[in-house]
């Protein structure tokens, strides 16, 4: 039986009420491997920073397997994001979770996969599959990232005496789909320029904060190293003091996100630095973009969603230009690994 996000409530409360006798929920564990590992970012970062009593961890899936926490087993939920359900490592760690006896939520685009069988609940979250993927014709409140955040907000809140901020955070999730269809439109003029001027570059860095960042490290890996063959990093904005800004100069190319919430700071200092020192600098600014709609009190779990849903209009634009299309691959899927 597969669920979709609006049933993630009750999956938590019926695991909760599973593990009652057997000493309850202690941890939580986000496990996945590349793009999906990226996407689970958010509910790493919502739970350091709202739980007071639930361990939490983001690994990916073949370090889980290999270096497993000692704590892991039947007082645990593990979360694994597999997009079609057969990524190898992905697999392995959700049979390890069946045999430790932790409750398994495996998230995923296909109901009918390898992984499935490994699941005790198989939520089922919305993906543009359209070929260019910038239709945009979905609701990006049951997108993959959404549905980790609702685990981790409703296991706060079914645990620790509720999650004060709740009401509001669900009323973010009524929010984003128009504010990310907004900025998809708002961004495409300059999607168009971005890709003419950077169509010769061989790199290209991105940066990024907080409940965001994940949205960074996926376009560099997933997009700009993976689809593209570019050389790029993901720097943190808070570390880039420490190390990376030496490289910084005028022919280097950046793409920085601007965050709204808690880490804003931190992105706003590199930004300073980037004006400065370097000339090829792609803002996305989440208040430009329309984030600020959404209570202050929640709105960093946000920015992720609206930077990773906006990065597709530049990729569409820049592989036309550069004549390297998307699903161009020279080893995945292709040779032994």
């Amino acid at each position: 039986m597969s669920y979709n996000s609006s049933d993630i409530k009750r999956i938590i409360a019926e695991i909760i009420e599973a593990k009652k006798d057997k000493g309850g929920v202690r941890s939580l564990y986000l496990v996945g491997c590349g793009g999906s590992l990226g996407a689970l970012y958010p509910a790493k970062t919502f739970m350091e920073k709202e739980s007071a009593k639930i361990k939490s961890a983001w690994i990916n899936s073949s370090e889980f397997i290999h270096s497993t926490p000692k704590d892991f087993g039947e007082n645990s939920i593990i979360v694994l994001a597999c997009h079609k359900g057969n990524t190898p490592e992905t697999i392995q760690a959700a049979k390890l979770g069946r045999d430790r006896g932790a409750a398994v939520i495996i998230l995923t685009w296909l109901e009918e996969s390898e992984i499935v069988e490994f699941g005790d609940y198989i939520v089922l979250y919305s993906f543009d599959a359209s070929p260019d993927h910038l239709a945009g014709n979905i609701d990006y409140s049951g997108e993959k990232t959404l549905c980790a955040l609702y685990i981790a907000v409703e296991l706060l809140a079914q645990t620790e005496e509720g999650y004060a901020n709740y009401d509001k955070f669900y009323e973010g999730t009524k929010m984003i789909t128009t504010i990310i269809r907004n900025a998809r439109n708002h961004v495409a003029d300059r999607a168009k320029e971005f890709a003419v001027a950077r169509k010769n570059d061989r790199v290209i860095y991105t940066m990024g904060s907080g409940a965001s960042y994940g949205a960074a490290y996926m376009e560099s890996i997933c997009i700009f190293m993976e689809m593209q063959w570019l050389d790029s990093s993901s720097i943190h904005t808070g570390e880039y003091f420490h190390g990376p800004f030496e490289i910084t100069d005028s022919n280097r190319p950046f793409m920085i996100q601007i965050s709204e919430g808690s880490t804003r700071e931190l992105d706003e200092r590199a930004l300073v630095f980037l004006r400065k020192y370097a000339k090829n600098i792609e803002i996305l600014d989440a208040k430009e973009l329309g984030l600020s709609v959404i209570d202050a009190s929640v709105i960093d779990y946000f920015n992720h969603s609206l930077f990773n849903n906006v990065y597709p209009i530049y990729n569409h634009e820049l592989a036309a230009e550069r004549k390297h299309p998307l699903p161009t691959r020279r080893y995945m899927w292709k040779v032994e690994y």
